[in-house]
């Protein structure tokens, strides 16, 4: 006969006590995160400096929700200036110690800073002489007393109401690894051009890093017409072309003045506009906006939003004509 297993019987789910107890959460991890700031004195520096001074990486490692938040600051690290990789400490003792390497730098993550996985890798760790910067809630634990500068992450409590769940804790050390990247990323000079960089494929890595000379249209794909072309052979460029305009142009390229299907509607309202015999000189705007090859293609977006138009011209320092792109290129390359 099989034994009956009983199941826990839910709460009824009452509105109040379940905004009760996220307000809860949140206001006990907001505390722990207050009672980080203190603490923040001469051993974060040190931790800061031994960083800055390495010459490998900085190998972050932790176990279980530790794991989960040393993957994080990995990460955030290595994006904002700080070279760093995590390696799980139950692999490292199977082979991944020989990714740590004497110029390196271990940073350690342990809540009670009894994990037994980290603590099995220490010893390799100092025979080498590595520095180990540890992340902990017990400043008397053996990775504490181990580490060559130790950063208190303890709380008061966990935001969990049986206090098992890691919450408020994995809350302070994440904050604190974000503390740790943030203060280097400002002690290394780390701009936003070097954090496009890193991330070449996000939209800031495209708004920062992509240039016109890039997206915008060169040789046949420009659309150029003499000053003495036709009414119809003006929309005819503009047609195969597909910018919804046309340069016109000398005979050494420089730009005389810019077609626009704004123009051929002023054109088409004008009774005084002889439309059969006009040349598209006469009708054409003369000064038109347009920009360098050089010049970021947020610039390009800016322009077009400030002026209200949906194409430009790329030229040159002789203010010839050597591109063109229009709102469509910038939508396609994911700029706007």
């Amino acid at each position: 006969m099989n034994a009956h297993v009983a199941t826990p019987t839910p709460h009824a789910i009452n509105d109040e006590a379940l905004v009760r107890s996220a307000r809860t959460v949140i206001a006990t991890e907001a505390a722990a995160i207050r009672a980080l700031e203190p603490r923040i004195g001469s051993e974060f520096v040190e931790a800061c400096r031994l960083i800055m001074a390495c010459a490998g990486r900085v190998v972050v490692t932790g176990m279980g929700k530790s794991g989960h938040v040393a993957r994080k600051i990995a990460a955030t690290l290595a994006s904002t200036g700080t070279p760093a990789f995590f390696v799980h400490p139950g692999e490292a003792s199977h082979g991944d110690l020989g990714m740590i390497l004497p110029q390196d730098v271990v940073l350690a993550l342990s809540n009670s800073g009894e994990t037994d996985e980290v603590l099995f890798i220490l010893p390799v760790i100092k025979r080498q002489g590595i520095p180990l910067i540890a992340i902990t809630g017990n400043a008397n634990s053996s990775l504490a007393d181990q580490a060559d500068v130790h950063l208190d992450a303890s709380i008061a409590a966990e935001a969990c109401p049986l206090g098992l769940a890691p919450t408020a804790s994995t809350t302070a050390a994440l904050v604190m690894g974000d503390a740790l990247a943030i203060a280097l990323l400002e002690a290394r000079g780390f701009t936003s051009e070097d954090f496009a960089r890193s991330h070449p494929a996000g939209s800031l890595g495209r708004r920062l890093l992509l240039h016109i000379s890039d997206i915008m249209h060169t040789g046949e794909g420009i659309p150029t017409v003499p000053p003495n072309a036709s009414l119809t052979q003006a929309l005819m460029e503009m047609t195969r072309k597909h910018l919804g305009m046309t340069a016109v142009i000398d005979s050494n390229r420089h730009l005389l003045g810019v077609f626009t299907d704004g123009d051929l509607r002023r054109a088409l309202d004008d009774d005084g506009v002889d439309l059969r015999g006009a040349t598209v000189a006469e009708l054409m705007t003369r000064g038109p906006k347009t920009i360098g090859t050089d010049k970021l293609a947020i610039e390009a977006a800016q322009l077009m939003e400030k002026h209200q138009i949906h194409a430009l011209l790329v030229v040159n320092d002789d203010q010839q004509v050597v591109g063109a792109l229009n709102i469509h290129d910038l939508l396609r390359a994911r700029v706007v």
